[in-house]
């Protein structure tokens, strides 16, 4: 295997990505503009993996799998975003909508003029979904975790979140209607069952630490078009977007990995990064190889959370706002979308069902009817005339959408890169991605671009994970105070 000229003298080096999700997108990008040569492996017809869209024949409408939302905090994935040239198909909203009942609802919206973290201050005292009591319980939490920051989260790894919970003397029913629908959205999992690290980073980094963190942005073009200049990107580094190819193994000669074996035959290249969940990384590897590296010691031992969507499409418009959370209810958000052009229907709704488990196995139908009826008690309409203006649903389940965010999950996480005098070694030319990589961040598009972006520097020496937003300068007064 040899390296190709690249015509000025120097000489360039190929990197096989296998996997077309966040972070194979991100890996092949970082390591194209490092000037790789770039061939990208994906099993399926379209890029974007758990984070993609699909033309479903039923209704005739480019869905997503799932709903994906990114925040101001997700500076990796937006980075990728504007390389992608698609940070303009973002609709951005700095308000989250909170649901009472009989139609009622809060606004959690980012005040124009208030630093962090006092940004949220007005309209959570406005709310009416807490009392005064629950209010000042909540507020305790939050100081709690702003005081402490990135340094005072270490005593919490592999704790739960439901421990930090009880500490600060959080209400149930706090718990049910505030903690759980953040924590389930962000993570997966609830409260109780969540990694408490992974949580109290997403209510640091994402509502606290700077005003912009909080904002919501959703993709106002199915998933999979964001990724359209992905392969003009790769094809200019003079390798190849691979679709519909299947990866059936990674070559190894004993001491270093020399490409990837596919359905047409050996992909070769100088380094591999593989993009890959850990279940499917543990059938691409060979027990020589798992032998050889002890980062690919643990892949059986991550368990899987599921997420269920479900599009609802409506001959009126039913949601007026953005966004709902609907807390203490089994569906747990609303989304609104505007109609692609031509179509039968006026708006489409899509509900989000996280961890979802008890929901597995329900006919379409039954389904629909849970969906409806959270929807009736969150909007204050009829379930019947829901149910009348529905024009058709079609529910997506991913059942491995993330890996699970349990207490101790991050022990088993493994670096991008194999360490440097580790005892048993590593491959040193083999990389890691994937948001189940260690990342420091939960299961994510934002995990899963920065992995992307490790691996490929760790590959090429070139390019970096994005930094965080900077804390605000309450926020750095704060911590400092401890």
């Amino acid at each position: 295997m040899t390296a190709e000229s690249t015509g000025d003298g120097g000489v360039q080096r190929t990197v096989a990505i296998v996997g077309g999700g966040v972070a194979g997108i991100a890996a092949a990008v970082a390591a194209a503009d490092a000037g790789w040569r770039v061939e990208l492996i994906e099993t399926r017809m379209k890029l974007g993996g758990r984070a993609t869209s699909f033309d479903d024949v039923r209704s005739g409408v480019e869905l997503d799998n799932c709903q994906h939302v990114v925040m101001g905090c997700c500076t990796n994935i937006l980075e990728l975003y504007d390389r992608l040239g698609v940070l303009g198909e973002i609709d951005w909203h700095e308000t989250l909508w909170f649901a009472r009942g009989e139609g009622a609802r809060d606004a959690l919206s980012i005040a124009p003029f208030l630093p962090a973290p006092l940004h949220y201050a007005p309209s959570f005292a406005r709310m009416k979904l807490f009392d005064f009591a629950e209010k000042r319980a909540i507020a305790r939490a939050f100081l709690a975790i702003l005081r402490m920051g990135p340094k005072g989260r270490v005593r919490w790894v592999g704790r739960a979140f439901g421990e930090f919970l009880a500490e600060t003397r959080q209400p149930a029913r706090v718990v049910e209607l505030f903690w759980d629908p953040v924590v389930l959205s962000a993570c997966n999992l609830p409260s109780a069952r969540c990694e408490a690290a992974h949580a109290l980073k997403v209510f640091d980094d994402g509502m606290l630490a700077h005003r912009f963190a909080g904002a919501v942005g959703v993709a106002a073009v199915p998933l999979a078009r964001l990724y359209d200049e992905v392969g003009a990107i790769v094809t200019a580094t003079g390798g190849a977007l691979r679709l519909r190819t299947g990866a059936k193994a990674l070559a190894f000669d004993g001491t270093r990995v020399t490409g990837v074996v596919c359905d047409e035959g050996v992909v070769k290249a100088q380094a591999v990064v593989a993009a890959v969940p850990p279940d499917r990384l543990a059938r691409l590897c060979s027990g020589t190889l798992r032998a050889a590296d002890r980062r690919l010691a643990n892949l059986e031992k991550f368990d899987f959370s599921p997420i269920l969507g479900v599009h609802l499409a409506f001959s009126r418009r039913v949601l007026d706002v953005p966004n709902l959370s609907l807390p203490g209810r089994a569906t747990h958000w609303l989304f609104a979308h505007e109609p692609p052009a031509g179509a039968n229907f006026a708006q489409r709704v899509e509900a989000v069902v996280s961890a979802c488990g008890d929901w597995i196995g329900l006919a379409e139908e039954e389904t629909t009817r849970r969906v409806l009826a959270d929807m009736s008690w969150a909007l204050g309409v009829a379930a019947d005339d829901l149910a009348q203006a529905l024009v058709w649903s079609r529910p997506v389940l991913e059942r491995r959408a993330t890996f699970a965010s349990a207490p101790g999950v991050d022990a088993i996480r493994p670096r991008a890169r194999a360490e440097a005098g580790d005892l048993k070694g590593g491959v040193a030319n083999l990389f890691l991605a994937g948001e189940w990589t260690d990342t420091d961040w939960p299961s994510t598009m934002e995990g899963a671009a920065r992995s992307g972006f490790a691996a490929a520097a760790a590959c090429t020496g070139a390019g970096r994970v994005m930094a965080d937003l900077p804390p605000a300068r309450l926020v750095r007064f704060a911590r400092a105070l401890g």
